[in-house]
């Protein structure tokens, strides 16, 4: 048998060693879940759900086999193997079976993840596609560079729903991105229903930019998304913005603000012009409860509480404010993350801060022994134009090319904080400026591939040159998922 070429692989693997020949996956292949993997049977069934549409074929998940057969993919754990860690995995394949090894069930999804792309690109599609579907044979040994590799989707600006978010997670996973944070309140919108202050969607609900219809998230929606991503091994983060941009909260519930009267629903663009009150005991009562609610339907360890741009308030006001609502999220069993602007508090070590314009910020909280992640407008906000002459997207920061998207690296790219001090890398996408799949594809894609790509890779051997070439294998496979993508001209398509 022919073998195929080893294909491009993003991220790019830790080591990677092809041989000769190929694997083919046939109509008798089953998925089999070793004895010591049996926790982790639900990788083998989302396995199974990603190869069926376009093979064909049944794909049985097999718990526990005396012994795999030619022809099986085998799925098991190796707890005891900590060169690993908790994401890593090992991929064999021979001519006979495909052999995934991880010391953690995570390890073993993006292990699947790997596999998908170690087949030809139409076996993304949703319709029956003919084979053969031919695996290369070789070794593939990879764990990630860094823990955090995230995705900010702002729903506040323009609404995006329950199945466009829960699509959004699966185009992640496909390149192991492990964190997708939901900015899920601003001035133009409130997104996520509060039962202790329904006027929050009943009210604040009800608009966005440009003056369309806005909607929200019931909680029995938020949970859905929330178990759909953790089932694919992504933590949902939610964001409540505060003290600043909150005129939605102010427009449901006027007596937080500092005249007491509710201000008229804000359909624009700009930022800064509002505030909580903050020498008021009814706004410390309002975080609580909206942050004792969230935290409870959000199992992951983390919740974000904004703090950007909060321009209508008093600097010594601010302080006590972030200080005060860290205690809040402390209490109800989350870790605090903020935007940089919260480092001008004292903050927790285990607070977390998310770098995106003044490195002196970003540096200031590392002195505080909080972690950072890394999400520099000028390279990762998907809302910044391609060039000047793009249809979608802000110009504010700059453009940024999908070369400039990738050609960075974390560990220097604020003085001053070194890659010890890094939770990770995010992207994000802020809708101003889109509010359907089309623009929000446009925005993501590609260079969401590129940043998942910085967060999981190391950065030794890594270059634009190839990557470039790597990612031009892509846009099939993206195609073939039905995502649509900016066909960058600096990428030679193929």
């Amino acid at each position: 048998m022919r073998a195929p070429a080893f294909p491009p692989l993003i991220p790019r693997p830790l080591a990677a060693a092809p041989e000769r020949g190929a694997f083919e996956l046939g109509p008798r292949a089953r998925i089999v879940v070793a004895r010591s993997a049996l926790e982790a049977v639900d990788v083998g069934r989302l396995l199974a759900s990603a190869l069926r549409p376009a093979t064909g074929h049944a794909l049985p998940v097999v718990r526990a086999p005396r012994a795999a057969v030619a022809g099986d993919i085998v799925l098991s754990l190796a707890p005891g193997d900590r060169s690993l860690g908790d994401e890593g995995y090992r991929v064999r394949v021979d001519a006979e079976t495909v052999s995934i090894t991880a010391r953690r069930p995570a390890g073993l999804f993006w292990g699947t993840q790997t596999l998908r792309q170690l087949l030809p690109p139409p076996i993304e599609s949703g319709e029956p596609v003919e084979g053969p579907w031919l695996v290369p044979r070789g070794t593939i040994h990879d764990r990630p560079r860094l823990a955090w590799r995230g995705l900010m989707l702002d729903v506040a600006r323009h609404f995006f729903g329950v199945d466009e978010i829960e699509r959004l997670v699966d185009e992640m996973t496909v390149y192991k991105l492990n964190r997708l944070h939901l900015h899920l309140t601003d001035d133009q919108g409130w997104r996520l229903a509060i039962r202790s202050w329904p006027n929050l969607t009943r009210i604040g609900a009800r608009s966005e930019v440009g003056g369309g219809p806005g909607g929200h998230l019931t909680q029995r929606q938020f949970a859905r998304i929330v178990a759909y991503a953790r089932r694919r091994f992504v933590d949902v983060v939610p964001e409540i913005d505060m003290p600043g941009h909150v005129n939605a909260a102010l427009v449901s519930y006027g007596r937080l603000a500092a005249g007491g009267s509710a201000p008229a629903p804000y359909t624009g663009i700009e930022v800064g012009f509002s505030s909580l009150t903050i020498r008021k005991e009814l706004t410390y009562a309002f975080v609580d409860d909206v942050v004792r609610e969230v935290a409870a339907l959000t199992p992951g360890p983390y919740l974000h509480i904004g703090g950007d741009e909060a321009l209508s308030t008093d600097p010594a006001d601010y302080g006590f404010f972030v200080e005060r609502v860290q205690r809040i999220v402390r209490a109800h069993g989350k870790r605090m993350v903020g935007w940089e602007e919260v480092a001008r508090a004292r903050l927790r070590r285990t607070s977390v801060v998310q770098h995106w314009h003044d490195a002196g910020l970003a540096r200031r909280a590392v002195e505080q022994g909080a972690k950072v992640i890394l999400s520099p407008a000028t390279r990762t906000y998907l809302d910044m134009k391609y060039t000047p002459a793009s249809s979608l997207g802000l110009s504010w920061a700059g453009t940024t090319d999908v070369r400039q998207a990738y050609d960075w690296d974390p560990a220097t790219v604020v003085e001053g904080v070194s890659e010890r001090d890094l939770l990770g890398v995010e992207a994000a996408l802020w809708s101003e400026t889109i509010d359907d799949r089309a623009g929000l594809d446009h925005l993501a894609f590609p260079r969401l591939l590129g940043h998942a790509e910085l967060g999981w890779s190391p950065a030794e051997g890594r270059s634009w040159r190839d990557y470039r070439l790597r990612l031009a294998a892509h846009g099939a496979r993206l195609a073939a998922r039905g995502t649509g993508f900016h066909a960058a001209p600096e990428v030679p398509w193929v």
